[in-house]
């Protein structure tokens, strides 16, 4: 039996496993090198190697190594190989050169030279003249020129490995299919599968990942389903022989009858519709199953015994990266997903950018890098274990309480008063902060007239809001009232820093004034309200980005909204509709003009888990918005300025304007839908034309909660409905 030289090539940082994976193959002389690796064998080694490999690009035949100075050398170089020993007369051929020199204009010069060799050497000896096929040559040969030695084979693969066939569509940045191998390959997928572990895919797009597992777990070779190789039309092929190892992946493909569990979720519906095309090509529709579904909602599986798997994805990078300020809140979302649900499985996660692997917020236990075409793909394993735990963007921190003590530092009258009204607001509200399990709330409200702020508890951060003074009080006063507050702050909540306390000014604001910055501290921290997350910033804006006196609404729209479609209206930071659609909205559409606000909505929807395909966003006047849609929406939420006079919209006036709002707002509201209209405008009057066009309820009182009840309410709220 002959034994041949070979090359497979291999995307980088692929070798080291293309060479584990030669090796079971049969391969000998295995030489690791940085274009792939080098092995020898008999014929039937290359048809296995063409056949089985998962992780090789090209399988090539060496034929010569041949030294070469000039154009003229590299010509008789070529000349000097039997080219008829590997093609006939008629056959199509391409060459593919690389390599430089300083004699040589380019590499389409050197394929050139090559062809005129191979085509001049059947010319003279009155064979007739092979031609040139770009698409879908007979044979491709492959010259590589590096330092002065020109190497020449044939490809024995055609068409490049990677593409198994049962792909048609990759959506954007597609993952190579011997990358997404490599990445299994390297996390011991091949054994974990025999030892009866699942695999699963949270973010599977067109299920690459979940595919290559499945070939893998069936001991399915990955060439199966592909149409033709290159050394079908090669002279020397051996038909008898590839019959055979055919025949033995054929049958290996029909005995295996393991039972193996393969899931995969994906917010995008046409993405799960390239998968499930992708599934039925290769006939594997009871193995792989993939249903369309958020992170936010990925589980375990528990009606399937599954103790121990792989979780793996190949989460949004690259050109899928789309707002690339929202991608480190999606990857911490992974990693505490992955954390939550799979302890004691193994997790993979690949990106092209490292500091998004960090942003997992798991210890990663391998790393490894692939080049995936143009991009560097980092590939990084993690332990699910208890001693792994996930660990947020954002440090976590304590809920604020008061000590009960006194403070040791001297203290105002005005300061101790402030004392004791905290203290007093603090034990009112313990219980049922307890009990709502609520961390960020209002403790304080110009409860006392002459310190007019309002302080608020962000799971242990205090926010402290001075109102505008009268202008009959003096500077001097209002600052030594402020001393006074922040003394009261540090002394309940034990805070040593002064600096610690986001201090703002709160006066009315126009135009585009309402969305500049107040500062450029530039720090969001991540607060949870129920099963949401939310980013607030308490340092560079007037307001945090969470109304904490929406809080009941927002739970209701949770509830409200399963199955629905959901409409909110001056979305801010769209905290809404996180409840909305962790609530189980079908859809939702987020409007407002700001740009920064929606920005924000789009690093919220990442941190929770939710896809902007099915939660998205736009950024428009709502009234002229509104005008234009034709959709119709199960829930609306109507949370307009009280004013605005922004230069790139139209004036609007909550008390002038609400109603013909209200009009355009209730036309995209379905038949049995509801929509939640709400202002803090104080004596804001309902127009009682809005009472006799549609069926309206006062739900201030039920809107408003604990922490905010007083005398005068927060803000209105009220239910409308069609008639």
């Amino acid at each position: 039996m002959s034994t041949y030289e070979f090359l497979a090539t291999c995307p980088a940082g692929v070798g080291v496993y293309l060479a584990e994976e030669l090796a079971a193959l049969g391969a000998t002389d295995i030489v690791e090198r940085p274009v792939g690796v080098a092995f020898s064998g008999g014929l039937g080694l290359a048809y296995r190697s063409c056949l089985w490999s998962r992780l090789a690009n090209r399988v090539i035949l060496q034929l010569a190594v041949l030294e070469v100075d000039d154009s003229d050398s590299l010509y008789r170089a070529v000349s000097s190989v039997d080219w008829r020993v590997h093609m006939s007369a008629k056959a199509t051929l391409l060459v593919d050169f690389t390599g430089r020199a300083s004699w040589m204009r380019n590499a389409q010069f050197g394929a050139q030279r090559v062809k005129d060799a191979i085509v001049d050497q059947f010319r003279n000896a009155g064979l007739g003249r092979p031609s040139v096929d770009q698409k879908r040559p007979d044979i491709r040969v492959v010259a590589r020129l590096a330092k002065g030695r020109l190497t020449l084979g044939i490809d024995l693969s055609g068409e490049s490995l990677h593409r198994r066939g049962y792909r048609l569509d990759g959506g954007l940045a597609p993952l190579k299919e011997n990358i997404a191998a490599a990445a299994l390959w390297a996390a011991n997928w091949p054994v974990r599968s025999q030892n009866g572990e699942s695999l699963l895919d949270p973010m599977c797009g067109s299920a690459t990942l979940l595919l290559e597992g499945a070939l893998m777990a069936l001991d399915r070779a990955p060439g199966l389903g592909r149409e033709r190789f290159g050394f079908e039309q090669w002279a020397g092929h051996d038909p008898q022989q590839w019959s055979a190892v055919m025949g033995e992946a054929e049958a290996r493909a029909r005995a295996y009858d393991r039972v193996i569990e393969i899931r995969g979720y994906d917010a995008d519906m046409g993405a799960v519709r390239r998968a499930q095309d992708n599934i039925a090509r290769l006939g594997l529709e009871s193995i792989v199953r993939i249903r369309c579904k958020s992170l936010a909602d990925v589980k375990k599986p528990t009606h399937t015994p599954m103790p121990a798997g792989l979780v793996v994805m190949n989460p949004p990078w690259g050109e899928r990266m789309g707002d690339s300020e929202s991608l480190p809140h999606l990857y911490s979302a992974i990693g505490e997903m992955i954390s939550r649900e799979f302890a004691g499985w193994h997790g993979v996660v690949l990106t092209s950018e490292i500091e998004l692997g960090k942003a997992v917020g798991l210890q990663a236990t391998k790393r490894h890098r692939f080049q995936n075409g143009p991009l560097e793909l980092h590939c990084l394993q993690f332990a699910l274990s208890a001693d792994n735990r996930y660990r947020s963007l954002t440090p976590t921190t304590t809920v604020a309480t008061d000590r009960n003590q006194d403070s040791p530092k001297l203290l105002s009258d005005g300061a101790k008063s402030l004392v004791n009204r905290l203290q007093k607001n603090l034990r009112r509200l313990k219980s049922w902060l307890a009990r709502e399990n609520i961390t960020c709330y209002r403790v304080y409200d110009a409860d006392i007239p002459e310190y007019s702020v309002a302080i608020d508890c962000y799971e242990g951060r205090v926010h402290v809001a001075e109102y505008a003074a009268p202008a009959e009080i003096p500077a001097a006063k209002t600052a030594e009232r402020l001393e006074a507050v922040l003394d009261a702050v540090q002394s309940v909540f034990d805070i040593t820093d002064r600096s610690a306390i986001a201090v703002k000014r709160r006066k009315r604001q126009k135009g585009k004034a309402q969305y500049q910055r107040l500062g450029d501290a530039r720090e969001r921290v991540v607060v949870k309200e129920g099963a949401v997350k939310a980013l607030v910033n308490l340092y560079d804006y007037l307001d945090t980005g969470l109304f904490l006196d929406h809080r009941p609404l927002r739970n209701w729209l949770g509830r409200e909204t399963k199955g629905g479609h959901f409409l909110n209206l001056f979305s801010y930071t769209g905290v809404a509709t996180l409840h909305a659609a962790i609530g189980g909205a079908k859809t939702s559409t987020s409007v407002d003009s700001s740009a920064t606000y929606l920005k924000w909505f789009k690093a919220n929807l990442a941190l929770n888990g939710l896809s902007e395909r099915q939660h998205r966003c736009e950024r428009a006047d709502v009234r002229a918005w509104l005008a234009a849609d034709t959709r119709f929406y199960d829930t609306i939420m109507l949370d307009p300025p009280s004013f605005s006079n922004s230069s790139d919209q139209a004036d609007f006036d909550i008390q002038a304007d609400h109603k013909s709002l209200l009009q355009l707002a209730m036309a995209r509201l379905s038949e049995r839908g509801v929509l939640y209209f709400s202002t803090n405008r104080r004596r804001f009057k309902l127009d009682e034309e809005v009472a006799r066009l549609w069926s309206v309820a006062d739900m201030t009182r039920e809107s408003t909660p604990l922490d905010f009840s007083r005398p005068s309410p927060i803000h209105l709220c009220w239910r409308l409905t069609h008639r």
